[in-house]
């Protein structure tokens, strides 16, 4: 059997640069994928991504703006630290998208995201307003080739040993 792949674009639209993973997820709706890795654009709707990851996948791909201080349009490649971020006390929220809370809810709900890789991107700006700024907008197109690449099986080296 073939591995099942979950690629998750979220962010918030409404607020710049956090828009980048649902941006991400529309350029992915041109490029052949293999059939067993689903899109979906979840944009702030944690609830329905922890819940779609009850179907069980092996390999989870968060796509979001992933501030680090490095220079805006930055793509980083990091595996997520499910465990750890399972045992956060957030609450889960119907209608945000914070990760720890949503695999808090996966866990409680008996679910596993399998292997979690977030391509990130670091945002020059989250403030109010529909649309990238030219630097993240920029880095789309490489972030997709990563998604691709991951998705076909020829993941490329992890750009940071540290865990999200």
């Amino acid at each position: 059997m073939k591995p099942r792949v979950l690629v998750a674009g979220i962010g918030n639209i409404f607020l710049g640069d956090d828009g980048f993973g649902v941006e991400v997820i529309k350029e992915l709706e041109h490029v052949k994928l293999p059939d067993w890795v689903q899109i979906a654009d979840y944009g702030i709707s944690g609830m329905h991504l922890a819940y779609d990851l009850l179907g069980g996948y092996d390999t989870t791909i968060l796509i979001d703006a992933a501030p680090r201080g490095e220079a805006p349009g930055t793509i980083y490649l990091l595996e997520a630290d499910v465990e750890e971020l399972s045992q956060s006390s957030m609450q889960p929220d119907a209608h945000g998208m914070q990760p720890d809370a949503v695999f808090r809810l996966l866990r409680m709900l008996g679910g596993d995201a399998g292997r979690v890789l977030v391509v990130g991107c670091e945002p020059a700006s989250t403030d109010g307003g529909i649309g990238l700024s030219a630097a993240v907008e920029a880095a789309v197109p490489e972030a997709v080739r990563v998604v691709v690449e991951l998705a076909w099986g020829t993941s490329p080296h992890l750009l940071s040993a540290s865990r999200s």
